[in-house]
């Protein structure tokens, strides 16, 4: 939902980001500031600085900052939204209701009822797993090394072997049998009427990253089939776009998350000391859920059974992985078939060896691959050799590219540019009429265009950082520079909002941070604020050192607009008053301090 900026503004400034931030980091007084170590990265001593007169913090050691919407998005993973309701929620106010349509609202509605029926069915599944009845599940459990403190984080139950025991006590709550059928929870038929859905089953609650139940998958106690039963879909379960474990993963302050097969494998990886585990339900991985990662992580570790069925789907993943952008790699469970047995047999500091050394997925992929040929024969060599160059015209990026044929030419001993002819010849085959360009190296030789654009970026975000640490700057610098000036969309915005503070005499960094919804942006925006600028010596050196950033300032502003001209109706008066104010600061000397 959309809130008002006044609204935005109104929640942050109730919010003091000291108290805020002191929740869940231990702070220091220093000065006019507070330190700690960094949430976001691992540190021994502090560079992590809260500022209650700029209300912002920001790490000088991995850069990250912002105001105290930042802090909750990264620290809790929230969106922006669910960022603004948290602190309205601790402030005590009020959030305009959203408007919803007759058939919207009786959505919501039910969504909120299906939430409520799995709540209580938890609970219900909860008490009789440690009630005499239970004791089959519970000393299944314990002989799989579970503690009774990681049973109750996940909430473990115990479906009892009668047929209707969950049901009577729902609708003892007052729910329908209609409802509880719409839960997934009963089924009904003619001979039996209504009857549970998971019986003599040790049960594991399924939560949104919300916490919020919505659905369970049932381990069946002896002999029987399924092994394992999720719950039906249902309009709050979604299989394809949940994943068991997340609700606790997505806090766990890793730069990546660990993808399992089973709800045994993430509960004993998270009692091992491995927070970031989670498992699909009981599907594979689907592309819904690699979207739902990219929230959290940027790498997926995946954990599959090291048996064949295990490679076939870590395979599958790791192509998923790679259409959304995410980094995958296979961490080697040889020679046991999953991470629970791992670590039940080798412990935790033997399966953090194996996060240590996982393997790249796709020099796994052609691990794989080599299998099927026999590379003793020369024509089943090229084959293979073939077939990598196929795979290598996925990467459309030339550097990626020709990384990866560097390293797996040198590892097959296939010859770089014979491999680099193979995927070019490729690419031609299949319709790329121009073959696969090699990465130019230099990485200097851009031409003096894009140099010109690279120091205009620099010079704009330091002119910001000037105005920022010397806000008395500003009324010396105005006749020469205006926010138009600012050609990059970033600094634009910023300098907008700044020159508006500025000209009535304040300055409020937090709340100029606000204007961004994007995390990347905020964290850039907070950098403007916290740069820490280079000494000059004496009074001219440091004029001059404003002078030059605010010529470049105006030398790419002039480009930028001449560039335009006959596109853009501003951009012809842009260019004159940028040519006089060009020729005028060649000559003019100005006196900042």
């Amino acid at each position: 939902m959309y809130y008002p900026d006044e609204l935005v503004e109104e929640i942050r400034a109730a919010n003091d980001i000291v108290d805020i931030v002191s929740g869940y980091v231990r702070l220091q007084k220093k000065g006019a500031g507070y330190f700690g170590l960094c949430p976001f990265h691992n540190e021994k001593s502090p560079s992590f600085s809260v500022s209650p007169t700029k209300q912002m913090f920001y790490c000088f050691g991995c850069g990250a900052g912002g105001n105290v919407y930042t802090f909750l998005m990264n620290y809790e993973n929230y969106s922006f939204q669910e960022a603004v309701k948290s602190l309205a929620d601790k402030a005590g106010i009020s959030l305009p209701e959203a408007e919803y349509s007759a058939e919207a609202k009786k959505e919501a509605d039910r969504k909120s009822l299906l939430l409520a029926i799995n709540k209580e069915a938890a609970r219900y599944f909860y008490y009789q797993l440690r009630h005499p009845r239970g004791r089959t599940g519970l000393a299944y459990l314990q002989k799989r090394g579970l503690t009774d403190e990681i049973m109750h984080r996940f909430g473990l139950g115990y479906a009892d072997k009668t047929g209707g025991d969950l049901t009577n006590y729902l609708k003892s709550k007052g729910y329908r049998d209609k409802e509880i059928i719409d839960a997934g929870l009963a089924s009904a038929d003619e001979k039996h009427g209504i009857h549970n859905k998971f019986w003599n089953r040790v049960m594991f609650p399924i939560s949104d990253v919300n916490h919020r139940v919505i659905g369970f998958g049932g381990r069946v106690m002896g002999e029987g089939n399924p092994k394992y039963l999720n719950s039906p879909e249902t309009s709050v379960f979604d299989k394809s776009r949940n994943l068991y474990g997340l609700n606790f993963a997505r806090t766990a302050r890793k730069n990546h998350l660990i993808l399992c097969e089973g709800y045994m494998d993430v509960i004993a990886l998270h009692q091992a000391g491995f927070p970031q585990a989670v498992a699909s339900l009981g599907t594979a991985f689907t592309s819904g859920q690699a979207g739902l990662v990219r929230r959290y992580a940027s790498q997926v570790l995946l954990a599959y059974d090291s048996d064949d069925a295990g490679v076939n789907a870590a395979l599958r993943a790791l192509d998923i992985l790679r259409q959304t952008d995410l980094t995958g790699k296979v961490i080697d469970l040889h020679p046991f078939k999953d991470p629970d047995e791992l670590i039940r047999q080798e412990g935790a500091e033997e399966f953090q060896r194996r996060i240590d050394g996982a393997e790249n997925g796709f020099l796994f992929e052609i691990r794989m691959l080599e299998r099927q040929f026999s590379l003793e024969d020369p024509e089943e060599r090229t084959r293979f050799h073939r077939e990598i160059a196929a795979r290598m015209c996925r990467f459309e990026e030339a550097a990626q590219r020709e990384n990866y044929i560097q390293t797996i030419a040198h590892k097959y001993a296939i010859g770089f540019e014979n491999l680099r002819s193979l995927v070019n010849g490729h690419a031609m085959k299949t319709g790329l009429t121009q073959p696969l360009q090699p990465v130019t190296r230099t990485g200097m030789n851009r031409g003096g265009r894009q140099k010109a654009e690279d120091a205009g970026r620099k010079a704009q975000r330091l002119m910001l950082t000037y105005l920022a640490e010397e806000p008395g700057l500003y009324e010396k610098l105005r006749p020469w520079l205006s926010p138009e000036d600012f050609t990059e969309e970033f600094c634009r915005k910023v300098a907008d909002q700044l020159f508006r503070d500025l000209s009535r005499g304040k300055m409020s960094p937090a709340d100029i941070i606000s204007l961004f919804r994007e995390e990347e942006e905020q964290r850039a925006a907070a950098e403007l604020f916290n740069t820490k600028l280079a000494e000059a010596e004496t009074k001219q050196e440091r004029e001059k050192a404003v002078h030059d950033v605010l010529v470049t300032v105006k030398q790419n502003s002039l480009a930028y607009y001449t560039a335009r001209l006959g596109s853009e109706t501003s951009a012809l008066n842009q260019v004159i008053s940028g040519k006089k104010a060009l020729e005028e600061l060649k000559k003019t000397h100005i006196s900042l301090w």
